[in-house]
């Protein structure tokens, strides 16, 4: 008996192969992200059609959301010597609040905002404690490369989430919350059925003897440059991450043809996570990083072109085919730059990417509050986000580069 929610996970038996931790990561990260952190983009639209909830407080619950988000990524340094814990807390608080969510109505918004808050703090829990965990365990078994797949869950959860919404956009939205905590509980099955006779080392530290304890953290120049990196992503993702279904909605009210948006998203994450794992392994992570991230600056330049479903869709596709890429580059290197405990570099790059996602939907307010003739709120809102990624991709090239030049003598 063990005292931690989906204490399967916490069990210590050898595992000799590594296909049950990439599942298993593949799974949590489904749960966590496509599922607990992004469920609501989808289902945002649907819920003010019912009348369970208005403009204002989406706006709200998406800021509660990545405030929580925050939390966790502040918190996520706690199970740095036992991130299995940290993954069995996470995947039990995502299925109670999204089980919660489904008897949300606007009288009862501020549950709702603490529900989505929650989800935000356990879905950055999992998302850190998954990639401290399958990562280092991966290496141990000797699969370090096979390391990547377990990003491929992001976008399976974004899929499964958003094709649950296109096809039952015409039920109510209560419904359709029930439907995906049903989906979280099977999900978290498979990670209990699967986790069983798995291993559960902790991480050693990077010198000294065995036993000791982690040498402390320091934040150099050359980690806070990737931190830095790694939160223009958050900012300059989150704008048609947030808003792309809800532009949709704007321009068609069928649930058949916004909500195409969020399937598409996820599948280009998927297809990407798999075309990296398959051709892009042997890349340094960096030139990965770069490229990806100037991709990702031209899917959100991208709705600056005009206002149409063709170029949303457009958009999401270059967004959501480097969003995982971008992800996975980035965890990846922090797991280069602190192979024996990756943990507070992790939380901390996880910290930089929520502070910047919280700041894209507080500029589209800003830019709210100050009309400008020439461009609306989303409009200049993608304009900067693009803007950033250009800098922090030319940023990592530049890295790329002079990490190349130093192999080179």
């Amino acid at each position: 008996f063990s005292p931690y929610p989906l204490s399967f996970i916490l069990s210590a038996h050898p595992s000799p192969k590594p296909l049950p931790v990439v599942v298993s990561g593949i799974l949590a990260l489904a749960i966590a992200m496509g599922m607990g952190r992004f469920s609501f983009t989808p289902l945002m639209p649907l819920m003010i059609r019912d009348g369970s909830l208005d403009a204002l407080h989406a706006t709200e619950w998406a800021a509660i959301n990545y405030l929580g988000y925050l939390l966790g990524a502040l918190t996520a340094s706690r199970f740095a010597d036992n991130p299995r814990k940290g993954l069995a807390w996470g995947l039990a608080g995502i299925f109670i609040t999204s089980l919660i969510m489904a008897f949300i109505t606007l009288d009862l918004a501020f549950i709702g905002g603490l529900m989505r808050g929650l989800s935000g703090m356990f879905s950055a829990w999992v998302l850190v404690c998954a990639s401290s965990w399958c990562l280092p365990e991966l290496a141990r078994l000797g699969f370090a490369a096979k390391g990547a797949w377990i990003y491929l869950g992001v976008g399976l959860g974004i899929t499964v989430t958003g094709l649950l919404t296109w096809f039952g956009g015409n039920q109510p939205a209560v419904w359709l919350w029930l439907e995906l905590s049903a989906l979280v509980a099977a999900g978290m099955y498979w990670v209990y059925h699967l986790s069983v006779g798995m291993d559960n080392h902790k991480p050693t530290a990077a010198s000294g003897p065995a036993g000791a304890p982690a040498p402390a953290f320091k934040l150099n120049r050359s980690l806070f440059s990737g931190v830095f990196c790694y939160g223009s992503f958050g900012f300059g993702y989150i704008i048609p991450a947030t808003y792309l279904p809800m532009m949709a909605h704007q321009l068609v009210s069928d649930p058949l043809v916004f909500g195409l948006t969020w399937p598409v998203f996820g599948l280009a994450a998927m297809a990407s996570v798999a075309f990296s794992a398959l051709l892009l392994s042997s890349w340094p992570r960096t030139k990965v990083w770069a490229i990806a991230q100037a991709v990702m600056a031209l899917g959100t330049a991208t709705p600056l072109l005009g206002h149409s479903i063709l170029i949303l869709a457009v958009s999401a596709l270059l967004v959501g085919g480097t969003f995982m890429v971008t992800t996975m580059a980035g965890l990846q290197w922090a797991r280069e730059m602190r192979p024996n405990h990756p943990a507070p570099l992790l939380a901390r790059m996880t910290t930089a990417f929520a502070t910047g996602q919280i700041l894209g939907p507080v500029l589209v307010r800003l830019f709210d509050a100050f009309p400008n003739p020439y461009a609306n709120s989303l409009e200049l809102a993608c304009a900067t986000a693009c803007l950033l990624l250009v800098i922090s991709s030319l940023m990592l090239w530049r890295r790329h580069a002079g990490e190349s030049a130093q192999s080179a003598h």
